[in-house]
């Protein structure tokens, strides 16, 4: 007969460990992720839950080498004269660009989460649009979580970057995205060659009850 209490509480355990274990990993080994793979985990990202149900969220996968260069080689321009109009120093600039280029093309997969309005409400006035809008960009982020969480699950790293929302248009063309994406994240995926260890903030310094 199974012993049911200990069956829950190694189900309890993969569970937290899924949840608590996931870190942002930005070191990979250079080893390809099956095709196979990739699907499954871009299946866990579609079955997040999104604003009325509309599924706003869209995806690119980028496997080769030549087009995570060319994505990151763009990405940096815009950065470099962004940040010399900031009037940063050369040599932090060009120290930034050169680990954001790292983790872009040390990555087994690349994939840019984007946003897609054209199956959302329409609304008049600004403030029913822009919320609206949010709720498309919470749906699209609830995926990229389901996709990191598969991720972990399958053995793989990831981890987020922003640096699209900066740069929609740059990631736009070089991709040739259609009109309707708008670029939110840039995530990374490969196998781990780092580990991490990280806290968290107690609940009580980040949860009131009413």
């Amino acid at each position: 007969m199974t012993d049911q209490p200990q069956e829950n509480a190694d189900e309890e355990a993969r569970f937290w460990q899924l949840i608590q274990g996931r870190r942002s990993i930005r070191r990979y080994l250079p080893r390809a992720i099956d095709r196979a793979l990739l699907e499954r985990i871009l299946t866990a990202a579609i079955w997040a839950p999104s604003a009325h149900n509309r599924q706003p969220w869209r995806f690119c996968v980028i496997e080769t080498q030549s087009e995570k260069l060319a994505l990151s080689e763009a990405m940096a321009a815009r950065w470099r004269r962004d940040l010399a109009g900031d009037s940063a120093d050369p040599n932090f600039i060009e120290r930034r660009i050169a680990i954001s280029h790292a983790r872009i093309t040390g990555a087994a997969a690349l994939v840019v989460a984007a946003v897609s309005m054209e199956e959302m409400d329409v609304y008049p006035d600004p403030v029913r649009a822009e919320a609206e809008w949010l709720m498309a960009v919470q749906s699209t982020a609830l995926a990229c979580q389901n996709l990191l969480l598969a991720a972990h699950h399958y053995g793989l790293g990831g981890c987020w970057m922003c640096a699209p929302l900066f740069v929609p248009d740059t990631v736009q063309g070089i991709l040739n995205l259609p009109e309707t994406w708008h670029p939110q994240a840039l995530i990374t995926l490969g196998y781990p060659a780092e580990t991490k260890e990280k806290e968290r903030l107690s609940l009580e310094e980040r949860v009131l009850w009413r």
